[in-house]
């Protein structure tokens, strides 16, 4: 199923879930240790894990009994682009204000 930016940035909208997504910039961790970092307990963790994989910014990996959680580079894209989109509005804007201020300066008065 596709990751949609709206997904993405509704999943980003709590702060637990950004914090989850901070400690797992470091690598791979299971639940324990990230509830061990935060403070919430291991059945919250374990409930914003899911929505963050729903939304696909982590993945899980199987360590013999542990699940290893990650960030999925696929889920940070799909919000990158979302924003890009306003960054290239606002430039495409600006390079039209620029031309038309330049236009302006070279008629005669």
């Amino acid at each position: 199923m596709p990751v949609s930016a709206s997904a993405v940035l509704d999943a980003l909208g709590d702060a637990n879930r950004r914090a989850i997504l901070e400690l797992l910039t470091g690598g791979a961790m299971a639940v324990g240790v990230l509830a061990d970092r935060l403070p919430i307990s291991r059945p919250a963790v374990s409930q914003h894990l899911r929505v963050l994989k729903e939304a696909g910014l982590v993945t899980e990996s199987s360590a013999g009994t542990r699940r290893l959680y990650r960030i999925d580079p696929a889920g940070l894209a799909v919000v990158r682009e979302y924003l890009d989109g306003f960054w290239k509005s606002t430039l495409d804007n600006f390079a039209r204000l620029a031309e038309a201020e330049g236009e302006r300066e070279e008629r005669p008065a």
